[in-house]
């Protein structure tokens, strides 16, 4: 009996044992057959877990489309980016190697300047991320967008632990450039649906948004089962779809006539300081636009950028006495006007209010045809009682296309506002104040002049190319409207127009604009700027315009330009500017070389080096081009020339022919403007001083004096 307890005794613990053995096998055994047999485990598919840990998915970005000029030059692209990154795991490193960064303090030291950032950010930016005991960190934005060359100069300085990550950015090559054009894109960075990081470039303005799906294209991706050491486990599935790069678009812009226009636009800024500058040219013939620039403007590769809004179609303003174009065209179309009838200038009295002519006194009692030429307020108050009524000037300025969208092909465009209701207003509105119009709809407005009364859509595209098929998806039409306005009245507008350019009468509003030969038809505006804190029009303040074309007869280029609240009242403000600027495109599109006017050949001349060639000689030859030559001296051989071999002239430009036989003497340079004075000065080695802007008014040396070491003061004035 003893012994059967014993042996009871003996066989309790080894059973317990078993039982809890037993137990755990079962347990793990139900759990594995759930394991195995179950499609979800807390809420996940396991067979989609499974997957996803073996399957590696990458996405085959594509390339963003590159935006070129009419002449395929490129404006705006992607270029390789790298951002810096610091690895600070010390598990990266071994015996032989050292692979993380162990030096923080030298490797700040050698970073900052290379980087162009403060040594102590760099430091405090890598002891952060090595007591929050990261893998790796950025060097924040001074470590982004590192260039090519800047890469390699980091990488000679061999640092552990330092790496670079490749990335894209837009770039645009020539900077602050058609700025407002193009617009810009950024990279930005997103999370997927999976957590990783995903890096887009986006457009934000101008070409870049609004036709930013089509520049973007369409992403493809690669995906692949790998085995745990991270290669593709070999016969197994590949699935891959090609990415589809974006398309490229290629712009109306002329990059030549831009760069003129963007020099004008600066001069004028840095000259007299305006709240804002616009200056476009658009092709009479096509609605291109071929240039267009602004001030304030911005680098798209920095985005110092203060206005989001394009100047050329978003900016609507009071025009002022550009205006009167329509006015007058509505008259005429209506048949009433009476160009040769008078009218007393100076004031008139429209219900409550007293219209007065710019100058306030008026040029007494004068036809309706001076009263264009002079730019008489008074003249068109006076129509809308004779000829027109308010009526007919609304139907007129909406039909001409104020007011309403132009069809252009860029974002954001203002429709302005054509809106008068009581006499006062209607009188306003007929010379340009109390509505607001835009640059663009000047543009197109304008082109009914040059193509039978027909109005052109403007554009910007001129076409988009498939990158992958090379097919044209698109190609820009000449959109054209029919005719709205009769050849009489062409005729006689743009007789009115040359009269306000090329008159001898010395009350011409706008005699700036003429060049010899050219035919330049237009009209100036000065409207006032309305005060909204003094509830009325500032008296001091105002936005100087001109609208034109030219040559008259078959107009090849449509030029707006305006200037806001400049620091100068006088239109002489965008003027010179606009004769430089129509000068430099005639010249560039060889223009007038067989157009001859009132006898006066315009012809063009490309420059020859005349260096060591015979004063008597060189003077033929350019006199015979009506070109004017300066002799500077009295030698018999020329030593220097300007402008220089290769550069193109009109008639009546100057080339200035410094001789053998200057011995120091003080030449007169009474009326040369700065550009020629400072080759002048340069090219005879003379000590020089300039003060002010425009043409030379005095200096200090008279001519014919000897100069030695003295320094020329030279004053100009606009």
């Amino acid at each position: 009996m003893v012994k059967k307890t014993k042996k009871k005794s003996e066989w309790k613990y080894p059973r317990k044992v078993f039982l809890v053995f037993l137990f755990t096998l079962i347990a793990f055994f139900v759990r594995y057959s759930f394991l195995a047999l179950s499609p979800n485990i807390n809420n996940r598919n396991m067979k989609q877990f499974a997957a996803n840990r073996n399957t590696v998915s990458k996405t085959l970005t594509a390339k963003r489309g590159t935006i070129y000029d009419v002449e395929s030059n490129v404006l705006a692209h992607n270029v390789t980016s790298y951002t810096l990154i610091a690895y600070l795991d010390p598990n990266r490193s071994n015996k032989k190697q050292i692979n993380h960064v162990k030096d923080i303090e030298s490797t700040a030291k050698a970073l900052a300047p290379i980087l162009n950032t403060d040594e102590k950010k760099l430091k405090d930016i890598l002891q952060k991320g090595k007591d929050q005991k990261k893998y790796q960190i950025e060097l924040g934005n001074a470590g982004k967008n590192i260039t090519e060359m800047k890469k390699s100069e980091i990488e000679k300085l061999n640092l552990p632990g330092i790496d670079f990550t490749e990335t894209y950015k837009r770039y645009y090559p020539n900077g602050d450039f058609a700025s407002y054009i193009l617009g810009y894109a950024k990279t930005n960075e997103s999370k997927d649906e999976n957590g990783k990081l995903v890096t887009s470039i986006d457009g934000e303005l101008g070409i870049e948004a609004k036709f930013d799906e089509i520049l973007k294209g369409t992403d493809g991706y690669l995906q692949y089962q790998q085995d745990r050491f991270g290669y593709k486990i070999p016969d197994t599935k590949e699935t891959r779809i090609d990415a589809l790069d974006g398309s490229n678009i290629y712009l109306t812009l002329d990059s030549n006539i831009q760069r003129f226009v963007e020099t004008e636009v600066k001069a004028i800024e840095e000259q007299y300081k305006p709240e804002w500058t616009i200056m476009a040219v658009m092709d009479a013939k096509t609605g291109d636009i071929l240039a267009s620039s602004s001030t304030p403007s911005f680098n798209p590769n920095k985005r110092d950028i203060i206005n989001y809004e394009n100047p050329l179609v978003s900016n609507a303003f009071e025009p002022g006495s550009t205006m009167k174009i329509y006015t007058y065209m509505c008259a005429m179309e209506k048949g009433t006007y009476k160009g040769n009838d008078t009218f007393r200038s100076g004031s008139i009295q429209v219900a409550d209010a007293t219209i007065k002519d710019w100058n306030n006194i008026g040029w007494g009692t004068v036809t309706f045809n001076k009263g264009f030429e002079y730019s008489s307020n008074v003249g068109v108050s006076f129509m809308i009682d004779r000829f027109i009524d308010k009526e007919d000037l609304r139907t007129c300025f909406n039909k001409y296309g104020f007011g309403k969208s132009t069809g252009v092909d860029l974002a954001r465009e203002s429709n302005g506002k054509i809106d008068f209701k009581y006499p006062v207003e209607v009188a306003n509105a007929a010379f340009g104040q109390g509505i607001n119009t835009t640059v663009v709809q000047h543009l197109k407005a304008l082109s009914m002049l040059a193509n039978d009364g027909k109005e052109l859509t403007p554009h910007i595209v001129l076409k988009i190319e498939d990158p992958n098929t090379k097919e044209i998806t698109y190609k820009r039409e000449i959109e054209k409207t029919k005719s709205l306005i009769k050849t009489s009245t062409i005729s006689e507008i743009k007789d009115l127009m040359y009269n306000v350019v090329n008159s001898e009468d010395g009350a011409a509003t706008g005699k700036k604009y003429k060049i010899e030969g050219f035919d330049v038809i237009g009209k100036t505006g000065t409207s006032q700027i309305y005060d909204k804190k003094e509830k009325g029009y500032s008296k001091n303040n105002h936005i100087y315009s001109f609208a034109g074309m030219y040559p008259k007869d078959n107009p090849e280029v449509i030029i707006y330009a305006a200037a806001k609240k400049p620091n100068v009242a006088s239109s002489t403000v965008i003027s010179t500017s606009v004769v430089n600027l129509m000068k430099n495109i005639a010249k560039y599109k060889n223009m007038f070389t067989e157009i001859t006017k009132n006898n006066s050949t315009v012809t063009s001349l490309t420059l020859d080096s005349y260096t060591n060639k015979k004063v008597s000689d060189v003077t033929n030859l350019l006199n015979q081009n009506n070109i004017k030559t300066i002799t500077i001296g009295n030698g018999d051989k020329v030593i220097s020339q300007y402008p220089s071999k290769g550069q193109t002239v009109l008639s009546y430009d100057k080339v200035f022919l410094i001789t053998n036989g200057q011995k120091g003497i003080m030449p007169d340079i009474k009326n040369y403007s700065r550009s020629e004075v400072i080759y002048l000065m340069n090219a005879l080695g003379y000590k020089y001083k300039l003060e002010g802007y425009g043409h030379v008014t005095s200096q200090s040396i008279k001519a014919g004096d000897a100069v030695g070491d003295k320094v020329v003061e030279i004053k100009l004035e606009s």
